[in-house]
Parts: C-alpha cells; structure tokens; sequence
C-alpha cells in the first residue's frame, strides 16, 4: 500500500511540474515575457540592470512571439499596430534572433530625418526642451554628466533623451522613408545606440518581428552585488524603479 501511494505522490508531482511548465510557456508566449536590459543604448529611461516585462498581445502574434522563432507561419495573427513612442522589443531583421529594445518613433509613411542631433518627423522638427544634465556612473566609478533633453512626439507622448556629443555619427542622417509594414526604431541614448539609422546595423523593423511592447520595470539591481554574494543584494537593488510603469 505504501508502495502504491509512493509511486502515486511521485506521479503527481511529476504532472503537477509539467503542467507548471505548460502554464509558464503559455503566459510566456500569450501574455507576458521578462526581459532584462544588457546595454546603454536606452538610457536614460533604461538603465543596465533593469527587469522589465513585455507584453506579447500588444501588437499580436507573430512567429516570433514563440520560443525560438519556429516558422510555423507568416505576418501576425490579431495584428495590432504600434504606436509613436512605444518601447517595443523586436528581433534584429539581420539575423531574426537577437532580441533589441527600441522606442518606435517612425510609422509606416513617416519621412525620419535627424539634423544636427535632433529628431525630424516629416520635415518638422520634435519638440525638445533642454532639461538638468543626466549623472550616472559607468563601471570603473568614473562620475559623467551627459546633456539630457525632453522630447515630445506629436500625439503626445513625452521622454527624455541624452546627446552625448555634438556632431556624432549619427547626429545628421539623410532622410528615411518607412515603408509599409516596417517601423523605425531609435534608443533614447541617441550617441551610442545601434538603430534604424544604421541600415547595416538594424534598419527598419518589419511588423512581423515586433514581438511585443515594455510595460513595467519589476525589478533593477545597480550590478553591484555579484550573484552569490547574497549578503549585498539588498544594497545592490535600485528600489526606487521597482514597478515603473513605461507607458508615456
């Protein structure tokens, strides 16, 4: 009898870890997926270390909605389209893997253009307004102050961008048409981003591998705490940002 109700408490264990796993994977896929920021190019509305959720129903469903991209079709399913100022994360178009997350600043139909570090959305200028400079302290403990703007798209939507230098590589650009069922995606951190005005790089987003919108920081740790160093975690936690919406 023991035997029994053993093998029975192991079975039971072992359906009630599958169907954990299947329930995961569908929130996963239809609902929700956790991402973490990697790099800079978002600062300052997103710093290294910060855990963020996406939501994959935004803007519907595409292949790249699943793990690991299968091809199982084409285009979306439920499509919904982006709107300006969204922060999307999509996958790379060269190579449909590499995750990327970017602020949608182009629709289809948009003329982009930057002039001497500043946005232009069918020929007119974004509005900006200069604003205190933006602190921040890179992994050698060297202190900067990067010039930092607000920038307010035309339906309204308003976030703060950093010009690190005058004149940089990507600071005038010629001007780009976004095609039908393409987007144009930039980083906050407008001089050391890798975006849409890097056609080699990235260029422009096609709707299909859009893979959903940022909703909400959950998490952020400022890196200084190394994983097994428990007794640091909660020095190393930014709890400040903890459940930051990311909606404009």
């Amino acid at each position: 009898m023991s035997e029994k109700k053993a093998k029975g408490g192991v079975g039971e264990t072992i359906r009630t870890i599958v169907y954990a796993v299947l329930i995961a994977g569908v929130i996963r896929t239809l609902a929700f997926e956790p991402f973490n920021i990697p790099s800079e190019s978002m600062l300052p509305t997103l710093l290294v270390g910060d855990y963020l959720f996406v939501s994959k129903y935004s803007y519907g469903y595409s292949r790249h909605s699943l793990p690991w991209s299968p091809p199982l079709f084409s285009g979306r399913i439920a499509e919904s389209a982006p709107e300006r100022g969204d922060i999307a994360v999509f996958k790379l178009p060269r190579d449909n893997d590499t995750d990327y997350i970017k602020r949608i600043v182009g629709l289809p139909g948009d003329r982009i253009q930057m002039k001497e570090g500043r946005l232009y959305l069918n020929g007119e200028p974004v509005a900006r307004s200069r604003i205190e400079d933006f602190t921040y302290t890179d992994d050698f403990g060297n202190v900067y102050f990067a010039p930092q703007y607000v920038e307010r798209l035309p339906n309204g939507v308003a976030y703060r961008t950093l010009d690190l230098l005058r004149n940089g590589n990507h600071d005038n650009t010629g001007e780009y048409l976004v095609q039908q069922g393409y987007y144009f995606a930039m980083g906050d951190n407008r001089d050391n981003s890798l975006d849409s005005r890097v056609a080699s790089a990235v260029g422009l987003v096609p709707a299909e591998n859009l893979v959903g919108r940022a909703e909400v920081l959950f998490f952020s740790t400022d890196g200084s705490a190394r994983f097994w160093e428990v007794w640091k975690w909660p020095f190393a936690v930014r709890y400040g940002r903890l459940f930051d919406g990311l909606r404009g």
